[in-house]
């Protein structure tokens, strides 16, 4: 585990730490906030839900596995409100963490990776089609009814570190 989550730091990530399986407990009030369709994605990603599949199936999906590590990256922003510094520091976590997953596939080419938000590995969905990269596309960690700061918490690692930071936390399972 420490390989892979030095693997992780080194290629950028702020933060990396071994997720305890166990602590892995999807919520309805979780998943009813993806209902309410605040990103606009409900209903229209075959990553995100109701199309990556219910409480139960997700529950059982990630009870497959044995080992996990959470993954954060941390911006700093120059104001209360700084939308530039959520972008850039989304942007980052996203290229980190896709290339992260293609480097874990390669020795565990069935491993789960939810991200920070929808998979934005095509700028736009193909749903209703089929999905265009279906062994890259990646579930939210939301998306799957996990409830993001218990998470974190649960497994040792802060969420918010200090004032004016932004955390974007995703995590895989192998």
């Amino acid at each position: 585990m420490e390989i892979w989550i030095n693997r992780a730091l080194e290629l950028g990530f702020t933060h990396g730490a071994v997720l305890d399986i166990s602590t892995l407990n999807p919520r309805q009030d979780v998943r009813d906030m993806c209902a309410a369709d605040q990103c606009g994605a409900y209903g229209k990603n075959w990553t995100c839900p109701p199309h990556c599949g219910s409480l139960e199936a997700c529950r059982a999906k990630m009870q497959r596995y044995r080992r996990g590590i959470l993954l954060q990256t941390v911006g700093t922003m120059e104001k209360a409100i700084d939308t530039k510094a959520y972008r850039r520091t989304e942007e980052k976590h996203l290229e980190l963490f896709h290339r992260f997953c293609e480097m874990l596939r390669e020795e565990y080419p069935h491993a789960l990776c939810l991200g920070a938000g929808g998979c934005r590995i095509c700028k736009t969905c193909a749903y209703p089609d089929p999905c265009r990269f279906p062994e890259k596309a990646c579930s939210s960690v939301e998306g799957y009814g996990l409830f993001v700061t218990r998470l974190c918490r649960d497994n040792g690692l802060s969420y918010h570190y200090g004032e004016r930071t932004i955390t974007y936390t995703a995590c895989v399972l192998f």
